[in-house]
């Protein structure tokens, strides 16, 4: 039994709570003699954070990839030219340090999609499962294949690549259909791929500003026509916010009626998009006020991090939280809801409350209220998974 006492509870009350066989047993008890006891010292306990688009397999690697461009398609040209160059070991080391990051920064919960095409071949399935393994006492993993192209001449490699990465246990079904010669035959591609495996799938989806390209409605009724309602994450999204807001909403309703859940990334997206418009550039993100209203599942995500995608960020995804606040104009709970509980859903994870009976997945933070935690991202962190203490995080500040 573990008792972390003297817990801050989100409405601002002192508590003790207590921990069996990894769920939460009691808020609020008092510690029992003899008991494992963390003294939290008025440290705010929260649900831990998730991180649910990450790319661990080109964490890292911006200086020695370099985008001088600095859009999506010189990150993509940087990674496939550097692909060949690099083995299993080094995507390994490094896809392992930002996990480690991650959750020292409070994430029990991650999904990262891993490349599969003939540059890459299968190294970074090979890497992240290794990964998955080593990390296997420190947080959830799932990987994902992102496989292309699946379609055109080249989709031939590409699908049998997929073939060889889902017989070799990885979680979830992915590809980039925007950026496949033929977007709705890689949809198809990917959903029948989902459906024979009993697997989920996680798409890029239509990550470029340019108002024609919309497959999100023909996304919604192909899963709905698979009943693959529940297991389908469209994942970026940005053209979507660039609709007038009431086809927003109607696209928002076709998603929640097939069940497609959206992650959006505003950090690597507010990176890459609008680069050359000088004038009034848009932000680049899914229309995500549309989409929580119409009942849509949308959680958030860093997606890169150090990489040709995105050359700078920390593996928190309280940086990503407090950029929903300010890109996508969400309320501090609705930017914590969608680092947090939206994640885990989308995951296919048991929700997490500081309540008896939810898993003991946990972070404390040195915070009073998630708007400050949020504010100021403090580095003074416990993190807890399957209710064992796997992080701690300390620090100290002196001026004259």
């Amino acid at each position: 039994m573990l008792v972390l006492h003297k817990a801050r509870m989100a409405n601002g009350t002192i508590a003790d709570v207590t921990i069996q066989g990894g769920v939460i047993s009691s808020v609020g008890g008092q510690p029992v003699e003899g008991d494992e006891i963390i003294d939290l010292d008025g440290r705010l306990l929260l649900p831990a954070l998730g991180e649910p688009h990450a790319h661990l397999d080109k964490a890292f690697t911006a200086d020695v990839f370099p985008n001088p461009a600095g859009d999506l398609l010189g990150a993509v040209e940087a990674i496939r030219a550097a692909w060949p160059t690099v083995d299993v070991e080094d995507i390994t080391e490094r896809a392992e340090r930002a996990v480690r990051k991650l959750v020292a920064s409070g994430t029990t919960a991650i999904r990262s999609h891993a490349d599969v095409n003939p540059e890459n071949g299968g190294k970074s399935v090979i890497a992240l499962t290794e990964v998955k393994k080593r990390v296997a006492h420190l947080c959830d993993l799932q990987i994902v294949a992102l496989a292309m192209p699946v379609t055109g001449p080249e989709g031939a490699i590409g699908r049998q690549l997929l073939e060889l990465a889902l017989a070799s246990g990885v979680d979830v079904v992915g590809t980039c259909p925007h950026l496949d010669e033929d977007p709705l035959g890689a949809v198809d591609v990917a959903l029948a791929a989902a459906a024979e495996s009993g697997l989920p799938a996680d798409l890029h989806f239509d990550e470029v500003l340019d108002v024609t390209v919309q497959h999100l409605p023909e996304l919604a009724r192909r899963v709905s026509v698979r009943g693959l309602g529940g297991r389908v994450t469209a994942s970026h999204c940005v053209s979507h916010g660039l609709l007038p807001a009431a086809r927003q909403r109607e696209i928002g309703r076709m998603l929640a009626d097939a069940g497609v859940a959206v992650v959006t990334n505003p950090r690597t997206n507010l990176f890459l998009q609008a680069r050359g418009i000088e004038a009034g550039p848009p932000r680049g993100l899914a229309g995500v006020r549309a989409l929580l209203e119409t009942g849509v599942l949308v959680a958030a995500g860093a997606d890169n991090v150090q990489d040709p995608f995105y050359v700078i960020g920390r593996s928190d995804p309280l940086e990503t939280a407090s950029l929903l606040v300010s890109a996508a104009h969400l309320s501090v709970d609705e930017s914590w809801r969608l680092v947090s509980r939206a994640v885990r859903a989308v995951m296919g994870l048991p929700i997490v409350e500081v309540v008896p009976g939810a898993p003991a997945d946990l972070m404390a933070v040195r915070a009073e209220t998630v708007r400050e935690a949020i504010a100021e991202q403090p580095g003074d962190r416990l993190v807890l998974h399957a209710g064992r203490l796997v992080a701690r995080t300390t620090t100290a500040s002196w001026t004259a």
